[in-house]
């Protein structure tokens, strides 16, 4: 599989969709204190390890960015991006006071978007991540987390 779609004039490569993304989260910082593109990196590379494909990682590199108000949905309905990779950016983007149940089927119901939320998850919930934060914190996101994975059917695997 290859990391670059085939040459579609007008949409963004996926150098420029990283260039955006961390562009777009400049100076943020994780729950650890770590740089933001640090986690859209290690998503989008875990995308691409579970054998994602180009709109799949162009979406792991986005998919905070709404979320975060880092790009907001204007932005997205605009992007040179393709629809597949926009219905991805959309599925894992949470709104407001949504429950978990809700969230988790709107991306079982989105093509491509589970594995997306696969990679995220795996990197959230990645120890040496959770072992710098303080105890009610790293237990609060890893039932968080685990809470998730189940929805999604992700602990069947």
């Amino acid at each position: 599989m290859t990391d670059t779609p085939p040459a579609t004039p007008g949409l963004l490569t996926l150098a420029e969709v990283e260039a955006v993304a961390r562009a777009a989260h400049e100076g943020q910082r994780d729950k650890a204190g770590r740089p933001y593109a640090e986690h859209l990196a290690a998503v989008a590379n875990g995308v691409r390890a579970r054998g994602g494909d180009a709109e799949q990682i162009a979406a792991a590199w986005l998919h905070d960015s709404v979320e975060d108000a880092a790009l907001g949905r204007d932005w997205l309905a605009g992007a040179a991006l393709t629809p597949r990779t926009k219905a991805i950016v959309d599925a894992v983007t949470k709104r407001p006071g949504e429950e978990p149940a809700a969230y988790a089927l709107r991306i079982l119901d989105t093509p491509g978007a589970l594995l997306v939320k696969e990679a995220d998850l795996a990197h959230n919930a990645d120890p040496a991540r959770l072992a710098v934060l303080d105890e009610p914190t790293r237990k609060r996101l890893t039932e968080k987390y685990a809470t998730m994975r189940a929805l999604l059917g992700l602990d069947q695997h």
